[in-house]
């Protein structure tokens, strides 16, 4: 049996989380949509009050966001099984979440990215990513990557990040963007950037982002994956890694659509 989790989510001034999740069995998608949509109406306005205050969200918003994968749905959620479901999804959702599609390297969910603009990755290839981003947007569907942006991996080892280059842009990285207090230090290694501003995360290299060049980096790959990908919006992963006021730059440089925070 297949299920397909409905989200509405919002974070509200970095305190309040209203979320709302559903689950529907694939069988029942239809006969459960209407008075799915009603529920989702009436909680929304009892909750309006709060969400009025939330900053970033939508005037008059009333979409419903599929989540678009489950863990380890490696094979469900591949790119073209997706496309595959557009003339049936895009008669119920406005927004689908699809994981991170960059390359990380081997058989992953996406929250260990190596590359930042290689889009091979265990949902597909870079040809059948934007295929589906297509197929939905031209059925006036937005798809939500999630950007992983607080932390990233090496190659080989703990820190030999990938250079890459984009659209005249040259992504090159050192050990100044790594923070100096990551569990590198403690691993032979000798990151040289500030003190992390938020919470450490232990499973990848946390990014410095008071580091010049790693705010660059972010807003070229931002930039990227609205502009020349097609995604709608993000959810940022992992946000409690970093401080708050480098999530508003990066949305500020950006503009997507929509985004939220873990």
């Amino acid at each position: 049996m297949h299920f397909f989790y409905v989200l509405l989510h919002n974070q509200i001034s970095g305190n309040l989380t209203f979320s709302i999740n559903f689950v529907i069995q694939k069988n029942n998608i239809h006969k459960n949509y209407i008075s799915m949509k009603k529920l989702l109406l009436s909680l929304f306005t009892l909750a309006a009050p709060v969400i009025a205050m939330a900053t970033g969200w939508p005037s008059n918003y009333s979409g419903v966001m599929l989540q678009g994968f489950y863990w380890e749905s490696y094979s469900e959620s591949r790119w073209t099984n997706l496309t595959s479901k557009a003339d049936l999804y895009s008669q119920y959702f406005d927004l689908i979440w699809v994981p991170n599609s960059s390359n990380c390297q081997g058989q992953s969910m996406g929250y260990n990215p190596v590359y930042w603009f290689n889009h091979t990755s265990t949902f597909g290839n870079e040809s059948t990513l934007r295929t589906m981003i297509n197929t939905y947007k031209e059925k006036n569907v937005g798809i939500i990557e999630d950007v992983v942006i607080n932390h990233k991996n090496g190659k080989s080892n703990w820190c030999d990040f990938v250079n890459e280059s984009w659209n005249g842009n040259d992504i090159t990285w050192s050990l100044a963007d790594i923070c100096k207090n990551d569990e590198a230090a403690s691993h032979g290694y000798k990151p040289t950037g500030a003190n992390d501003t938020g919470e450490n995360f232990d499973g990848s290299r946390d990014l410095d982002h008071t580091s010049a060049n790693v705010q660059k980096n972010v807003k070229v790959y931002l930039d990227f994956l609205l502009n020349d990908l097609g995604y709608a919006g993000f959810r940022y992963d992992m946000v409690k890694g970093y401080g708050a006021q480098y999530t508003k730059m990066y949305n500020q440089s950006a503009k997507p659509k929509f985004s939220v925070g873990e």
